[in-house]
């Protein structure tokens, strides 16, 4: 499909936070532009999400600098061979920070593998436990892994006063009950309008609508109809919309709802009101 038969993207009344991309593979002036573009599709918060030892600092200081954007802290699996007592300790210091919302990114990868299996869970396992400790809900990568996933988090779930959400969720269904029965919410993004993509609209389906979340995953995995291009937190309303068609829902109710549920896992403390 050409830029020139592409949908505009919709704007809705219904304020959107997107709760997971990363900003700092960006360049500087894309920066601002994905910024402008995001407040003008309706975005009202970013979240971005922190990788590896060398952009902890990195996500803070684009937290710091812009009053829509908030970070975690956290170190992804694919990095999970760069996990030692300095790293923990940056972690743990950057995690005071007042843009801080989450532990996160955690996980496992067996997919890809780019880390050793054990060094992986002993990451996750030590995240976890970090998580708990500064009562920080968490952000779960699980890729090929579910049941290494559900096994880990089953340990810990005690000592997680603030729970979580499985990012990007591709896993199957089994992880997605046992996350749900544990109070955890199920982030989906732009895979949800992919046509060879039934297996994630099941457990949509299967989800309750106060247990989704919308992100993106930018720069990746962009929503049909820009797929093929750089993705960025502007093109959450597509994801919106899918998610409203599985879940039987106008596309407001289903903000409404996610925006309530994005603020309770992380902006506990601005919840806004559903309206009546």
């Amino acid at each position: 499909m050409s830029k020139r038969q592409r949908r505009a993207i919709p704007r809705f009344v219904t304020p959107i936070v997107e709760t997971h991309c990363h900003l700092d593979y960006l360049g500087e002036d894309a920066l601002a532009e994905t910024l402008a573009a995001a407040e003008e599709a309706g975005i009202e918060r970013v979240v971005t999400i922190a990788v590896a030892p060398d952009n902890l600092a990195t996500v803070r200081r684009l937290a710091e600098a812009d009053p829509r954007v908030w970070c975690t802290q956290g170190i992804h699996p694919h990095e999970a061979g760069n996990y030692d007592h300095v790293v923990e300790a940056a972690i743990r210091e950057g995690a005071g920070h007042p843009r801080v919302v989450a532990i996160g990114e955690i996980g496992l990868d067996y997919y890809y593998d780019h880390a050793d299996r054990g060094a992986q869970r002993d990451a996750f396992a030590r995240q976890l436990t970090l998580a708990a400790e500064l009562s920080l809900p968490v952000v779960i990568h699980s890729r090929e892994a579910d049941e290494d996933t559900e096994t880990i988090l089953s340990e810990y779930l005690p000592a997680l006063s603030r729970r979580g959400v499985i990012h990007s969720f591709t896993s199957g269904q089994r992880l997605a009950e046992f996350a749900l029965e544990a109070g955890f919410y199920l982030g989906f993004n732009g895979i949800t309008t992919f046509r060879n993509a039934d297996n994630v609209r099941a457990i949509v389906e299967l989800t309750p609508v106060e247990q989704l979340l919308l992100e993106t995953d930018a720069p990746y995995l962009t929503p049909v109809p820009y797929r093929g291009t750089t993705n960025a937190p502007c093109y959450l309303p597509f994801i919106a919309e899918a998610l409203a068609d599985l879940k039987g829902l106008s596309v407001e109710a289903l903000l409404a709802i996610t925006r309530r549920s994005s603020y309770n896992l992380f902006f506990p403390g601005d919840v806004p009101a559903l309206a009546a």
